[in-house]
């Protein structure tokens, strides 16, 4: 990965994000799409890098379309802003100004008639704004007609998430050095928040801390419940590093575990293994899902196991592609996703693994966790 000086990784390009738009662009083409429009969010970063510091009613909007440049239409307040971001260089920026309707400055760069693919966060009332000028247009969002447009990483990309990966198994070495016994989730989920922000994370998206029954919520926040020796402890964290995502969890154990504990942690590692080698060339996304589900399900505990196997990563923590049932795509080389199948006992305690991997151009999956996958027993 290219460093700068600071010997941070070099920041993407204009031509970067150039290259990135004339993808979007092909691919909407590929998808029967007169174009793409993309909101303030996730997508407007990856395509240019511009965050707009203030996402308020006021309408901003890059459009994307085959056989044109691309534009970002922006509020006049924001142009200053816009024109510093890391892919201005790359695009057409048009302003408006307060009391100018924005959606007559956006329609000439639209074909009247065209079926326009919008990221899934765009403010609904620009997307109305939009019809009632432009009646002949039609929508669907990103997800559904170019999922795919993040999901495969460069070199670069895929080393910024080598190093928020890294960065997060640093965290979990250091959190099992605390006191768990006798303290809140709250304060064990600060702890966590602390040594991600510490490892160089520049945001921490999320601590789970979950906690004896409470482990039984796959999507538990910290509260206030004190943790006692005999818990399992579900602990789920990440956030962005370079601007690349970070999510693992391991579950750890307050004092001895009982058999069945001990039993149920073994059979979640099982199936978390099974799903890491169904990553291979060849494969589809519902195979890792299938693999992990049916270790799982041939224990007994299949009704347990209730949410999909994976998610994305990227510029943020959840994206495509997902690892579930129904899902054909192929995973090919540079997808990034994670590997997380869970038993949750209602009312008693739940264990999830997760590792965020990806398929290599040898056809084989790498793993960005590496922190062991074994029960670690914490005070």
């Amino acid at each position: 990965m290219p460093r700068s000086t600071s010997g941070e990784p070099a920041a993407f390009t204009a031509d970067d994000y150039r290259a990135r738009m004339a993808r979007a662009a092909e691919s909407a083409a590929e998808a029967g799409l007169a174009g793409v429009l993309v909101a303030p969010g996730p997508d407007l970063v990856y395509l240019t890098g511009y965050r707009p510091t203030a996402i308020t009613e006021r309408l901003t909007v890059l459009v994307i379309a085959p056989g044109q440049d691309p534009v970002l239409v922006v509020p006049t307040l924001e142009a200053p802003d816009a024109e510093k971001a890391p892919g201005a260089a790359a695009l057409s920026i048009r302003d408006w100004t307060d009391g100018k309707d924005p959606y007559a400055v956006t329609a000439p760069l639209l074909d009247v008639d065209g079926r326009f693919g919008v990221s899934d966060n765009a403010w609904a009332m620009h997307l109305l704004g939009l019809q009632q000028t432009l009646p002949g247009t039609s929508y669907v969002s990103l997800t559904e007609a170019l999922p795919m447009l993040r999901a495969v990483k460069d070199e670069h990309e895929l080393a910024r998430i080598a190093a928020a990966g890294a960065a997060a198994d640093q965290a979990y070495g250091e959190i099992l050095k605390v006191r768990f016994a006798g303290r809140k989730e709250t304060e064990v989920a600060a702890d966590l928040a602390a040594l991600l922000l510490g490892s160089g994370h520049s945001q921490v998206d999320f601590t789970v801390v979950g906690s004896g029954p409470n482990g039984a919520n796959p999507h538990h926040e910290a509260g206030d419940r004190t943790i006692e020796h005999g818990d399992m402890v579900v602990l789920d964290f990440g956030g962005l590093k370079h601007g690349y995502g970070s999510d693992t969890t391991r579950t750890v154990h307050v004092g001895e575990p009982t058999d069945e504990e001990r039993r149920v942690h073994d059979l979640v590692r099982e199936a978390q293994q099974a799903g890491f080698e169904a990553v291979r060339a060849g494969a589809a996304c519902q195979d890792v899902d299938r693999a992990a589900r049916k270790v799982i399900a041939d224990a007994g505990y299949g009704e347990y196991f209730i949410h999909r196997t994976g998610h994305g990563i990227g510029v943020t923590t959840h994206e495509p592609p997902y690892m579930i049932e129904g899902e054909t795509r192929p995973i090919v080389p540079g997808m990034c996703f994670s590997i997380e199948p869970g038993i949750y006992l209602p009312g008693r305690f739940g264990v999830r693994i997760e590792d965020i991997v990806t398929l290599t151009a040898t056809g084989r999956g790498r793993r960005f966790n590496d922190t062991s996958r074994e029960m670690a027993i914490v005070e």
